[in-house]
C-alpha cells in the first residue's frame, strides 16, 4: 500500500515538473502562428510557402532574434509574447496579427460577432411571437358547434361519396 502511494505521489510529481518546462521551439510555433507573413499571401508566416517570399525569412529570422534576446530593441530572452508581438504589430503593421490582441478597441473583433448572433436570434424570435399573434387577432376562433340542419348534413355526405 506504501509503495503504491508513493508511486502515485512520483508520478504526479514528475507530471508537474515536466509540465512546468518550457521549450523554445513550442514558444516559436506558437508565435509563428498567431502571425501573418508580410508579403500580402494572407497564410501564416510559418507556412507561407512562397517560393523566395521576399517576407517571410526575414520576418522568422527576426523572430528568433526576438526571442533569443538579440535583436536590436528587443527586450531581451524574458520578454512576454504579446510584447514580441506588440513589436512586431509596430513595425508591419496590425494587419501582421493572424487574430487580434485582447484588449482596448480590438475587443470589439471579438464581442461583435456574439453579439449580433444573439440579435439576431432574439429578434428573429421576437418576429415570430408577433406573427402568431397578429395571425390570433385576426382568425377568432371558430365555434365548435354550428347549426347545421339535416339537408345539408345529407347533401355534404352525398357529395363526398364516392
Amino acid at each position: 500500500m506504501f509503495r503504491r502511494a508513493l508511486g502515485g505521489l512520483t508520478v504526479a510529481v514528475l507530471a508537474v515538473v515536466m509540465l512546468g518546462a518550457r521549450d523554445p521551439n513550442r514558444r516559436f510555433e506558437k508565435l509563428g502562428h498567431e502571425m501573418i507573413c508580410a508579403c500580402g499571401c494572407g497564410q501564416v508566416l510559418l507556412e507561407c510557402n512562397h517560393v523566395s517570399c521576399p517576407s517571410s525569412g526575414p520576418m522568422i529570422g527576426e523572430l528568433h532574434d526576438q526571442l533569443d534576446g538579440t535583436a536590436p530593441g528587443s527586450l531581451g530572452p524574458s520578454a512576454t509574447d504579446a510584447s514580441i508581438l506588440n513589436v512586431f504589430v509596430a513595425k508591419y503593421g496590425p494587419t501582421v496579427l493572424a487574430s487580434p490582441i485582447r484588449g482596448g478597441f480590438d475587443d470589439v473583433a471579438w464581442i461583435a460577432p456574439i453579439t449580433v448572433f444573439l440579435v439576431g436570434i432574439f429578434g428573429t424570435a421576437l418576429v415570430v411571437r408577433l406573427w402568431v399573434r397578429r395571425r390570433h387577432a385576426l382568425h377568432p376562433a371558430v365555434p365548435s358547434a354550428l347549426p347545421v340542419d339535416d339537408t345539408l348534413r345529407d347533401r355534404i355526405r352525398r357529395e363526398t361519396e364516392y
